[in-house]
């Protein structure tokens, strides 16, 4: 995974627009860069233009499922559904269940399924901040004019 891409902001309803970005081949690795976690990946997706690779989402945790070797969650943000897949370490540091609203970063996975995919690598449980969910939206439109938006589309 390539860090370097920040994780986008965003409303689950915008991940249906996601596609894969065209592979690339990664650069051979120097003296500098020995790491494989600093090594570029070939698995980036675009969005409205912009390459990234793990998405930060708030929503609802709206159904559960066991699965394998961690457990599926189904988040609602009120602008569409994403499917998230939590690891057993994740799950044994947080208990989650339907109807905590919730925080997530990982890596989008797309066309996984009839819904964007997620492979959750963080999750904070914002159930106890009531302004949680009003104030995402903000968020989202802030972090898209600051970083994303030219000063000519204003």
């Amino acid at each position: 995974m390539d860090f370097s891409l920040a994780a986008l902001k965003l409303s689950c309803g915008a991940l249906k627009d996601a596609v894969q970005a065209p592979a690339t081949t990664p650069p051979p690795p120097s003296a500098s860069s020995s790491s494989p976690a600093s090594a570029p990946s070939t698995s980036a997706s675009t969005l409205f233009g912009i390459l990234f690779q793990r998405a930060w989402l708030q929503g609802v945790l709206v159904s559960a499922a066991e699965e394998g070797e961690g457990r599926s969650f189904v988040l609602d943000d009120g602008t569409g559904l994403v499917e998230l897949c939590l690891t057993k370490e994740i799950l044994q540091h947080e208990q989650l269940a339907a109807g905590m609203y919730v925080m997530v970063v990982g890596q989008f996975l797309p066309g996984a399924g009839d819904l964007p995919l997620i492979k959750v690598h963080k999750v904070v449980d914002l159930s106890p901040n009531p302004d949680s969910e009003a104030i995402w939206y903000l968020e989202v439109i802030e972090a898209y004019r600051l970083f994303y938006q030219s000063p000519l589309e204003d």
